[in-house]
């Protein structure tokens, strides 16, 4: 597959060993996480979406990752999860957007990610019960990350106008529960910092 138009939009959420605040959304890798190192799980709900005529529409995806220090100085480690759902040829492109091949967004990754663990195919749910996302493969991961209030308690607290790559508008959330078992790790990051913003990623 050569590298085309593509675009993802949706809603993502991500849990990792920070406590709250994970640093890297304002400080753009030029401090270490929390904890010296990241460890990290993302789920995305994509509503639409599409890599020249190949239609990735209505798909869940789980993206996990390790990060020995500072961020901007690269050696990931990433293992994608797809759903079961997406036909090959959405496979082969969803492959190629999240090892950074196909541009944009993501293309930073073809940089930072030194050891790609490949891509693990399976049920995947992404569900919104209130505020809080519930982000499960079964066996896999079992996350529920909910939004920390602002001061006006219906509303949530929000970083906005970030440069961080993900995303400019950053919900700050906590993990409920969070665990990972998969690709030889067993992680468990219940009360540890969560994120929750808009998906709209697009290339080249």
């Amino acid at each position: 597959m050569t590298v085309g138009s593509w675009v993802l939009k949706g809603e993502l959420v991500l849990s990792c060993n920070c406590t709250v605040f994970c640093p890297c959304v304002l400080s753009l890798g030029q401090h270490p996480p929390t904890e010296g190192y990241c460890q990290t799980w993302a789920g995305f709900r994509v509503e639409t979406g599409h890599f020249d005529d190949v239609n990735l529409s209505d798909l869940n995806l789980g993206l996990v990752m390790e990060i020995p220090g500072y961020m901007s100085r690269g050696n990931w480690t990433a293992g994608l999860f797809l759903d079961d759902r997406a036909s090959l040829n959405a496979q082969k492109a969803i492959e190629q957007i999240f090892t950074g091949r196909a541009g944009g967004t993501t293309s930073l990754l073809s940089i930072l990610v030194g050891n790609f663990l490949g891509v693990q195919r399976a049920k995947i749910s992404y569900d919104v019960r209130d505020k809080t996302r519930l982000f499960q493969i079964p066996g896999i991961i079992d996350g529920a990350v909910t939004p920390i209030p602002g001061k006006s308690r219906d509303g949530d607290t929000v970083i906005t106008n970030s440069e961080y790559w993900i995303a400019p508008e950053i919900i700050v959330a906590k993990s409920d529960k969070s665990r990972m078992r998969a690709f030889g790790r067993n992680w468990n990051f219940a009360g540890r910092s969560a994120e929750i913003c808009k998906l709209d990623w697009r290339g080249p």
